[in-house]
C-alpha cells in the first residue's frame, strides 16, 4: 500500500457539502427552537437613554426582550487574550448589556426572542432606542494627538516595541536611503457563512453548537463569563462555513444566545445578519505603516525602521503584530519595530488572515523594490543579497527555503525577460508591469498540548478523533491521511471526527497551524495504537509474529507482516479476536517548541505578479500570479495549493479594493457598500 501522505486527495468530506448533507451551526434543529436577534446601537458613543419595546413585546411569536434592564450580570469580566493560547479568549474585554453605555457603532444593545427567525427579526425592528449622544473617535485622524505606545499588544503576548542597535545612526552612515508610508482601511472577514450559536440548556448544562473556530476557547469563555464550571459547557461545532480569523475568538453574541435560552427555558439559535458581521465579530483595523530603509551601494541593508499606528477600542491594546516578521526577514545590524495605538469607538480588532504578515510584509517588499530600483539591481537579487541566515538572535533558521523559492518562481514566471523600467510596456491603452515579492511566516509557538485519539475495531475499521474545527481548510482530509498512513490502513477504512470539546483537546485553529501540531498529535495517537498491536501480537505466542522484532513489523492494509519476509503476519483483527477484543485504543499528543528554541521559525516563499493598469480609467487587472513556498512537508498537495491560492488572491484584493466604506452620523458608522473583485483565473503557486 502506498503511504497516502503527500499524495493528491480528494476532500473527503466534499459530497456532504456539495449535496447539502452537511449541517452548520444555522441548520442544527432542536426541539422546541426559539430565534434571537440582536438590536445593535445606532450611535457610537454615549448612553441609551431609553428603549421602547411595547410593540416588539405585543408582535406576534415574542417570547421575551433582553436590554441592560433585564439581563443577568456576568459573573466575571472578560479579559482579552488570543484564542491560540489555549485559555478563555473573549473577543474583547468588554461584555455588552451591562450598563447603559455604548462604546461602539453596532454594539448589542437588545436581544429578541421569538418562535422564528423572520418574527424575531421583525421585532428587533420595532424596537425603538433613544440615545444620549457623546463624542465619539472612530478613524485615526480624530485623534492621532492621543496616539500611545503600549507595553505590550496580541492580548499581552508580544511586545510593542522590538529593536537593536542603532537605527539613527544606521540610517547616518546609509549610501541611499528609502522611506515609504502607507495607509490600510479597516476591514472585514465576510465569511460566506455568518458567525451563528445556538444555545441549549438540559439543566445546569449548557450545549452550544457555534459556528467558530475554537471550541475550547469558546467553552472555557462561556463558562468563565457565566460562572459555570467548565465540564457543564459543551460546544460543538461540525463544519465552519469560513472564518479568517474572525471566528477565532469567543465573541458576546455567543454568551448572549446562552443566557436567552436560560430566559426563555428553550434552545435559542442566535445567527448575525450580514450587517453585523461588520460590527459583531472583530475586523482588520485602520492602520498607518511608515518605513525607513538605510543601505550600502551593494544592497547591504543599515538600517530598518518600520512603525505602525491603528486604531483601537476603548478596552483593548489591540493590534495586529505587523513588525515581528518584517525585522527577521532581512539581515540589518540595526532594527527599530514600534506600535502605537489610538483609543477609538470602535470593538477591538481582531485576527484577519495572515494576521501582521499580511499589511507588514507588504510595506517591507515594497520598500525593497523602491531601494531596488534606487540602486539599480534586480528586485530577487537584491532579496538574495538581503536575507538573513540566521534569526535576530543569532540562531539559524530551522529550514531556510527562501532562496530556492526566489530561483523556482522566478524561472516559471521568466522573470529574467522583463523589461524593469517603469511605464514602458503596453498593450493598447493598458500600461504592463510586473512585480515580486518574498514571503515569509512565523510558526507559531504560543500553542498548547494537541491531543487526539485513535480507536480501532476488530472488523479492521478505525476512527481518530480530536477537538480541532473543519472551516473549510481540508484539516478532516488531511487528518485522515495521516492517521491512514500511521495505522497502515487504507483511507476509506479510517473516519475522522471532530469538532466537540468532549474530545481530546487542541488548540484553536489559527496561525496556520493546524496541519502541523493537530497532524502532529493525530500521527502520535495513531502510530501509538499500531505499535501496541504489533506489541501485543510480538507477545502473542499463538501470533506468526511471535518473538519477532517490533522494528521489523510492517503494517499495510491492516495487516502486520515481517518487513524481511511478508508472507509471515496477520491482521489486527486477528491477534484482537484472540484476546476478546472488540477495539483498542490510544491516546497521542504533541507539544509546540519552546519560544527559546535554538533555531529561528520562518516559513518562506516567493511570488510574482504582472500587472496590467488603465491610467485614464483607474482599472487593474492582473493578469498572472505565480509563486513558490517552502512550508515543509506537504501533506496532502491539492489542499495545500487551494491555500497558497487563496493567500494569494487576498494578497492581491488587499492593496487593490479590500476596504470597509463606512457611514458618518447620524448613523454612527454602519457599513456602507459592498465592492466585489472579480478573479478571471486563478495563481499557479508551487510547494
Amino acid at each position: 500500500m502506498s503511504p497516502v501522505v503527500g499524495q493528491e486527495v480528494d476532500r473527503v468530506d466534499g459530497p456532504a457539502k456539495v449535496t447539502g448533507a452537511a449541517r452548520y451551526t444555522g441548520e442544527i434543529v432542536l426541539q422546541d427552537l426559539a430565534y434571537g436577534a440582536i438590536v445593535g446601537a445606532t450611535i457610537p458613543s454615549g448612553r441609551v437613554r431609553r428603549i421602547e419595546l411595547d410593540r416588539a413585546l405585543a408582535a406576534d411569536g415574542v417570547l421575551a426582550v433582553l436590554t441592560h434592564e433585564n439581563l443577568p450580570k456576568i459573573a466575571e469580566p472578560p479579559h482579552l487574550l488570543p484564542s491560540l493560547v489555549g485559555a478563555a479568549a473573549p473577543g474583547e474585554s468588554f461584555f455588552p448589556m451591562q450598563d447603559a453605555a455604548v462604546h461602539y457603532a453596532g454594539q448589542p444593545v437588545a436581544v429578541v426572542v421569538a418562535d422564528s427567525h423572520e418574527r424575531a427579526q421583525f421585532a428587533a425592528s420595532l424596537v425603538r432606542v433613544e440615545y444620549d449622544r457623546t463624542a465619539s473617535v472612530t478613524t485615526i485622524d480624530e485623534a492621532r494627538d492621543s496616539a500611545y505606545e503600549p507595553r505590550t499588544l496580541f492580548g499581552g503576548l508580544m511586545p510593542a516595541r522590538m529593536a537593536h542597535g542603532d537605527v539613527d545612526a544606521g540610517l547616518a552612515v546609509a549610501d541611499l536611503r528609502v522611506d515609504v508610508a502607507y495607509r490600510f482601511a479597516a476591514n472585514h472577514h465576510n465569511a460566506l457563512e455568518t458567525s451563528a450559536t445556538t444555545a441549549a440548556w438540559d439543566g445546569d448544562r449548557l450545549t452550544l453548537y457555534d459556528s467558530t473556530m475554537g471550541i475550547r476557547a469558546t467553552q472555557l469563555t462561556v463558562a468563565h463569563l457565566l460562572g459555570m464550571p467548565v465540564s457543564d459547557v459543551r460546544v460543538v461545532t461540525h463544519f465552519v462555513g469560513g472564518g479568517f480569523g474572525g471566528k477565532a475568538m469567543t465573541w458576546p453574541h455567543v454568551t448572549l444566545a446562552a443566557m436567552a435560552a436560560r430566559q426563555v427555558d428553550r434552545p435559542v439559535r442566535l445567527m448575525l445578519t450580514r450587517t453585523q458581521a461588520f460590527t459583531s465579530t472583530g475586523h482588520r483595523e485602520e492602520q498607518e505603516q511608515t518605513m525607513s530603509l538605510g543601505a550600502r551601494r551593494d544592497g547591504t541593508l543599515t538600517a530598518l525602521r518600520h512603525h505602525k499606528l491603528s486604531l483601537t477600542s476603548p478596552f483593548d491594546d489591540w493590534a495586529e503584530p505587523a513588525t515581528g516578521t518584517t525585522t527577521q526577514v532581512y539581515a540589518c545590524p540595526n532594527v527599530e519595530g514600534v506600535h502605537r495605538l489610538v483609543r477609538g469607538n470602535v470593538m477591538t480588532s481582531t485576527f484577519t488572515r495572515g494576521p501582521g504578515e499580511t499589511v507588514g510584509m507588504f510595506v517591507l517588499e515594497t520598500a525593497m523594490d523602491e531601494l531596488a530600483y534606487a540602486l539599480g539591481v534586480d528586485p530577487v537579487e537584491l532579496r538574495l543579497r538581503c536575507h538573513a541566515d540566521t534569526d535576530p538572535r543569532g540562531n539559524p533558521w530551522s529550514s531556510d527555503g527562501l532562496a530556492e523559492c526566489l530561483g523556482v518562481a522566478a524561472e516559471s514566471f521568466g522573470w529574467s525577460g522583463r523589461d524593469p523600467r517603469p511605464r514602458t510596456r503596453r498593450d493598447g491603452d493598458w500600461l504592463i508591469g510586473t512585480g515580486m515579492a518574498a514571503a515569509a511566516y512565523p510558526v507559531a509557538f504560543f500553542m498548547p498540548t494537541q491531543r487526539a485519539r485513535a480507536r480501532i475495531y476488530a472488523g479492521g475499521d478505525a476512527v481518530v478523533q480530536t477537538g480541532t474545527q473543519e472551516f473549510g481548510t481540508g484539516v478532516t482530509t488531511v487528518m485522515t491521511q495521516v492517521a491512514a498512513d500511521a495505522l497502515g490502513l487504507p483511507m476509506d477504512a479510517v473516519r475522522f471526527e471532530a469538532g466537540d470539546t468532549d474530545l481530546p483537546n487542541t488548540s484553536a485553529a489559527v496561525g496556520s497551524s493546524g496541519a502541523m501540531m493537530v497532524s502532529a498529535a493525530v500521527h502520535n495517537a495513531a502510530a501509538g495504537l499500531r505499535d501496541q498491536l504489533v506489541a501485543m501480537a510480538v507477545a502473542d505466542a499463538d501470533s506468526p509474529l511471535h518473538g519477532a522484532d517490533p522494528a521489523e513489523v510492517v503494517v499495510e492494509d491492516g495487516r502486520m507482516r515481517l518487513r524481511s519476509r511478508p508472507g509471515v503476519g496477520e491482521t489486527y483483527g486477528e491477534v484482537m479476536g484472540r484476546h476478546h477484543l472488540e477495539d483498542a485504543e490510544a491516546l497521542g499528543s504533541w507539544t509546540p517548541p519552546p519560544p527559546d528554541t535554538p533555531h529561528g521559525l520562518l516559513t518562506f516563499g516567493a511570488q510574482f505578479a504582472e500587472v496590467a493598469v488603465d491610467p485614464e480609467l483607474g482599472l487593474v487587472r492582473v493578469r498572472r500570479l505565480g509563486g513558490a513556498f517552502a512550508p515543509g512537508r506537504v501533506l496532502n498537495p491539492k489542499t495545500a495549493r487551494s491555500q497558497l491560492m487563496g493567500g494569494m488572491l487576498w494578497g492581491w484584493a488587499r492593496p487593490c479594493w479590500r476596504a470597509t466604506g463606512w457611514t458618518r452620523p447620524p448613523a454612527g458608522g454602519t457599513p456602507r457598500a459592498w465592492a466585489t473583485t472579480w478573479c478571471p483565473s486563478t495563481p499557479t503557486p508551487r510547494t
